[in-house]
């Protein structure tokens, strides 16, 4: 995310999402050592990964890089990792056909279940879905959403908002009200994750407003 954040804040601002893709990849492989790529290459859950959604004001873009949202106007995009759902579905299943569910809110046994499913699947990490990882980025699974030359609300955001709504103070009541009522996120929204107790959230969050 460092890296990400540092690369942006140099980055040309007539950076197209192709030169954006190519770019950024090329600056966080130079953050590994030659040695590391061969294994790298065949364990991509071992490289530093990050997803981005970034807004190009001057092509007028929103480029969804991993799993990431966005609300433009009242129009909802989001670009989420391909079998997460089938994941978080075999896990919320595990949780709620035991006799004690709240024992996995100290013990979360059945996300140790699926994790041996997770690394497997993240052998298709820039195969069958993008992300930025130092390793060159499948553009057919970035999505990039283009703005009409006309005002705009634009709200960006990471995948730790189950409900991405138009201000912060309502994503964090909706968020609010998710840990109260399904603390284990397994039934008004799956996740292969919960509320661990002293925990505000099951997932990292950025929220970030703007009009154009």
């Amino acid at each position: 995310m460092r890296l990400v954040s540092h690369y942006l804040r140099h980055a040309p601002r007539d950076l197209s999402c192709h030169q954006f893709c190519s770019r950024v990849s090329a600056y966080i492989r130079k953050h590994y050592w030659r040695w590391q790529l061969p294994r790298l290459a065949a364990h991509p859950e071992d490289r530093l990964t990050a997803s981005a959604v970034i807004f190009s004001r001057l092509r007028r873009e929103i480029w969804l890089i991993g799993d990431c949202q966005c609300l433009v106007g009242n129009q909802y995009y989001d670009n989420p990792k391909p079998y997460e759902q089938q994941l978080a579905e075999e896990r919320a299943a595990i949780i709620t056909s035991s006799r004690h569910p709240e024992e996995f809110l100290l013990h979360d046994t059945a996300r140790e279940t699926i994790i041996p499913h997770m690394l497997e699947t993240m052998k298709q990490q820039n195969v069958n879905y993008a992300v930025i990882d130092g390793f060159p980025i499948p553009e057919a699974h970035v999505r990039v959403i283009t703005l009409s030359f006309q005002p705009w609300e634009i709200v960006l955001a990471s995948d730790g908002y189950p409900e991405l709504l138009p201000t912060l103070a309502q994503s964090e009541e909706a968020l609010s009200h998710l840990r109260q009522k399904d603390p284990l996120c397994v039934n008004l929204f799956k996740a292969t994750k919960a509320f661990y107790p002293g925990n505000n959230s099951f997932d990292d969050r950025a929220y970030i407003k703007f009009t154009v």
